[in-house]
C-alpha cells in the first residue's frame, strides 16, 4: 500500500516532464542599444540607436547627446513594394527635412516604427546631412547584423 502514492509520484513527475518538453523556451530580450560616433573637423557627431519589439529609435546630436527634432514614421502596409512610409514632425521645427527623411528610411527597413531626433548646434542641416547619414547607417547595419547574428545563435 505504501508503494502506491511513490507510483503516483513518479507518474505525475513523468508527466510534467513531459508537457515541459513540448514548451519551447523563448528568452525574451530587453531593448538593443547601439552607440556610434564620427568627428568632422573637430565636431562630434553621435548616435544612439534603440531598438524594442514594435519600434526603433536613432538620437543623431552633435556634441553631446540631445533630443532635437522628431519625427515619426510608420512602415508602409500596402503590398506595393517601393512605397514610401509616412512620416510626421512630432517635436521642433529645425531639421525637418533630415528628421522625416531618417524616420522614413528607418521605418522601411526596420518595418517598424521609426523615431529620429536630430539636434545640431553649430552645423547646417545642408552640411550635416551627409554625415548623419553615414552616421545612420553605421548604427543601423549594425543593429540588423546583431539581430542575424542572434537569429542564428537561436537556431542552433
Amino acid at each position: 500500500m505504501n508503494d502506491r502514492p511513490k507510483l503516483r509520484e513518479r507518474r505525475l513527475k513523468s508527466r510534467i516532464h513531459d508537457i515541459a518538453e513540448c514548451f519551447e523556451v523563448v528568452e525574451l530580450t530587453r531593448a538593443r542599444i547601439i552607440k556610434e560616433e564620427i568627428t568632422h573637423r573637430d565636431t562630434r557627431l553621435l548616435a544612439i540607436y534603440v531598438e524594442a519589439g514594435n519600434a526603433s529609435l536613432v538620437l543623431l546630436s552633435e556634441t553631446e547627446d540631445q533630443l532635437g527634432t522628431l519625427a515619426a514614421s510608420v512602415p508602409s502596409t500596402s503590398g506595393i513594394q517601393f512605397q514610401q512610409s509616412l512620416s510626421s514632425v512630432l517635436l521642433g521645427d529645425r531639421n525637418t527635412t533630415t528628421a522625416r527623411m531618417l524616420a522614413e528610411r528607418l521605418a522601411t527597413k526596420s518595418g517598424k516604427i521609426g523615431l529620429v531626433s536630430v539636434y545640431l548646434r553649430t552645423l547646417s542641416e545642408t552640411a550635416a546631412a551627409p554625415l548623419l547619414i553615414k552616421l545612420f547607417e553605421q548604427v543601423t547595419t549594425e543593429a540588423q547584423a546583431e539581430s542575424q547574428n542572434e537569429q542564428t545563435d537561436i537556431e542552433t
